[in-house]
């Protein structure tokens, strides 16, 4: 059973900082990209950044130069860290796993809430 568990959501102000960890857990070979999406309220989930097992990375527009991605492949664990926070970054925030359990699948995590006020 493979899990993804992000944390270090929470309530920041605006221009404020978070930094958002997700940990995978279970029986795992190895893992290809992992990402972090986002979904606010009435609107349909969008990728945030995502980052391959070599370490490219890839952006939304929208948080370029804002938002970095990383990732510990010893720890199983991808990073996001957000800088200048915008109201408009206010949503659930999920990452996900390309990986090898028993079958190559594609993992969330329960999401974690991200509010920023203004």
């Amino acid at each position: 059973q493979v899990q993804l568990v992000e944390s270090g959501g929470g309530l920041v102000q605006a221009g404020g900082s978070l930094r958002l960890s997700c940990v995978a857990s279970g029986s795992i070979f190895s893992i290809n990209a992992m990402g972090w999406y986002r979904q606010a309220p009435g609107k349909q989930r969008e990728l945030v950044a995502r980052i391959t097992s070599a370490g490219s990375t890839n952006y939304a527009d929208s948080v370029k130069g804002r938002f970095t991605i990383s990732r510990d492949n010893a720890k199983n664990t991808v990073y996001l860290q957000m800088n200048s926070l915008k109201p408009e970054d206010t949503a659930v925030y999920y990452c996900n796993a390309d990986l090898y359990s028993h079958y190559r699948g594609l993992y969330w995590g329960q999401g974690t809430q991200v509010t920023v006020s203004s």
